[in-house]
């Protein structure tokens, strides 16, 4: 790449950002003149003195909403640059106070105005209306943030601290919430003054559902950690957090109404080493789970930060956990069981609950738990990798298909959905599940999560159904993403970051009102390989990044050789979050990240 870097830059320029003189943004040093990830509908970046923020500098924020957003950014500033803005509900009356003010930063909550020409920018008025739309404009001695709802105006929050200098190899401080102080934060730039440029952003999200997984019944999270894993999402402007939360090797959920799940289904007794099938298994007792009260944590936390939780309970498949505790849930309960201790048992260890109405009786219990927690309209109910040969070989489980008419295993998987489905619909959810669920017929109301392939989400649209598009190929983070491969993941895929930003969620042949559907995706984040924090952020760093622009930026507005370019700020503030991160985009691309 560096014999063509100069066609790269030029590439980089064409797209809608524009200065108000025509000309193309200038490069400073090895910066662009921004790079906000994901990238904005429109940029128009703006000739004049730069905008400073100082101790000096004043939040004015007059609700409760824009009292939220102004708190992140008041908290952002002390944790990164040690910066202490005040935040405050009107400016003060006496001129001789208001001179003392270095600078404005102005929070708004209502209806949007469009900039001219909107037709040649690819947005009308209705576009400002959308969920998360906003405004900004960076002035000389003001900025003024606008949103068309209170996640919008958030959504100016991120944008705006984007623009925030950066300098290379700067690593402050990690993001832990509720323990960096204004005191305890370096100073990186200039003192204590930061200078962003001008600039007006008019913005909007592509897409409804902009999410990111977590599973974190291979290996457990803290609740601080989960909170930065947060944090991350917001910081890139997404608004669905799926946990994924029960599975084969663990119960990770408090349980009132069945509380041996945590006494037995929430320990395993070891863990395989190195990739399956592994050289060998560890003696190390493994395990917790989240009480109601950290998972509660957790939903406010995100709610702050207008981040939905998806929250999964994983079954009739991948029910180990579930069946260790409860043996006689089982198809074969005469054998006994533990939660699993390796990875990848589907057909190869029963795993699947036998239908009984005892069984759904507990279904009923823990969604309900689960929804008692959890107030987000989608709740996700796994149904994936269900193994049905267990069922075939089951004379309970063929009586209990005769009883109630269902001709095959399929059926019986599709009834499961059916019975979850109906309590997710009582309580006036709606259910997600895994692509598997179109192999059995989907049930009404069901939103398909695709991870097999691109097709199956573009199937459940075509049938009238929601869906959330996560291929392997472009969305899961636990898999390589360089060839040449040496730390533990999944090596049978291969995702690397150029991949997952030219990922395109709505082929241009699907029809219109088939497209409606797809409501959005995901990244996924698989923890077999990724027992802690560095080995997480290696995998999801700069991919999550990549993911982020799929979603929120309109196809004619990204631009490939200019997301690598904007890759070298996108860097420093992974340093600045005290971050892990691959870095083999820099490697394989051929260019110096410290050069440009």
């Amino acid at each position: 790449m560096k014999n063509f870097l100069p066609i790269i830059l030029a590439l980089a320029m064409s797209s809608t950002t524009l200065s108000v003189s025509g000309s193309a943004p200038a490069l400073s040093g090895k910066h662009l003149k921004h790079s906000i990830i994901p990238e904005p509908q429109v940029v128009v970046p703006l000739d004049g003195a730069k905008f400073k923020i100082d101790s000096k500098s004043v939040i004015v924020a007059i609700g409760c909403e824009e009292m939220n957003s102004a708190t992140f950014l008041k908290s952002y500033l002390q944790r990164y640059y040690g910066v202490d803005v005040v935040v405050v509900d009107k400016l003060p009356a006496r001129e001789s106070d208001r001179k003392a003010i270095s600078s404005v930063i102005q929070l708004n909550l209502r209806q949007l105005a469009g900039i001219d020409p909107m037709p040649n920018f690819g947005y009308d008025l209705s576009d400002l209306k959308r969920e998360g739309a906003y405004h900004l404009q960076v002035g000389a001695a003001q900025a003024t943030l606008t949103g068309a709802n209170p996640s919008g105006l958030f959504y100016a929050i991120q944008t705006l601290i984007q623009l925030l200098p950066v300098p290379a190899g700067q690593n402050i401080t990690a993001i832990t919430p509720n323990s960096v102080t204004a005191s305890s934060a370096k100073t990186s730039i200039s003192g204590t003054s930061l200078y962003l440029p001008q600039i007006l952003v008019v913005d909007f999200p592509r897409f409804e559902y902009r999410g990111m997984h977590l599973d974190v019944v291979r290996h457990i999270y803290s609740v601080d950690y989960v909170k930065q894993y947060i944090d991350y999402l917001a910081l890139h402007k997404m608004n669905y957090f799926h946990w994924h939360l029960t599975d084969d090797q663990g119960w990770r959920m408090e349980s009132k109404s069945h509380p041996l799940l945590n006494e037995i289904g929430s320990w395993r007794a070891g863990t395989i080493i190195g990739i399956f099938p592994g050289t060998g298994v560890d003696s190390t007792r493994y395990g917790g789970f989240y009480t109601i009260a950290q998972m509660k944590e957790i939903v406010e936390y995100a709610a702050q930060r207008y981040i939905t939780v998806v929250p999964e309970i994983d079954v009739p498949g991948h029910s180990m956990a579930i069946i260790a505790t409860y043996p006689h849930f089982s198809t074969t309960p005469e054998i006994p069981k533990q939660p699993a201790i390796t990875w990848g048992i589907y057909n190869r260890q029963n795993n699947v609950l036998a239908p009984s109405e005892e069984v759904f009786k507990f279904l009923e219990d823990v969604f309900n738990e689960l929804m008692d927690v959890f107030p987000g309209k989608y709740i996700h109910i796994g149904a994936d990798e269900c193994a049905k040969k267990w069922w075939e070989e089951s004379a309970k489980t063929q009586e209990f298909m005769l009883k109630y008419g269902l001709k095959d295993e399929n059926e019986l998987q599709k009834y499961f959905a059916k019975r979850i489905a109906d309590i997710v619909h009582a309580r006036g959810r709606e259910f997600i599940g895994w692509d598997e669920m179109l192999d059995d017929g989907l049930v009404k109301g069901a939103v398909v999560m695709s991870w097999r392939n691109v097709e199956n989400g573009i199937k459940a649209a075509e049938l009238g159904h929601k869906a959330i598009m996560t291929p392997i190929k472009y969305s899961y983070f636990n898999v390589a993403q360089k060839r040449d491969e040496d730390t533990l993941c999944h090596r049978a895929w291969f995702a690397p970051v150029d991949s997952v930003y030219l990922f395109e969620p709505v082929p241009a042949d699907v029809p219109a009102s088939v497209a409606a559907n797809i409501i959005g995706g995901q990244g996924c984040m698989w923890t077999e390989y990724f027992p802690h924090k560095q080995r997480l952020e290696y995998g999801i760093f700069p991919r999550f990044s990549a993911l982020a622009e799929v979603y929120w930026t309109l196809p004619a507005n990204k631009n490939w050789p200019k997301f690598q370019l904007k890759l070298v700020d996108q860097f420093d503030r992974y340093d600045l979050w005290g971050a892990n991160y691959s870095t083999e985009i820099f490697r394989s691309a051929g260019f110096d990240r410290n050069r440009y």
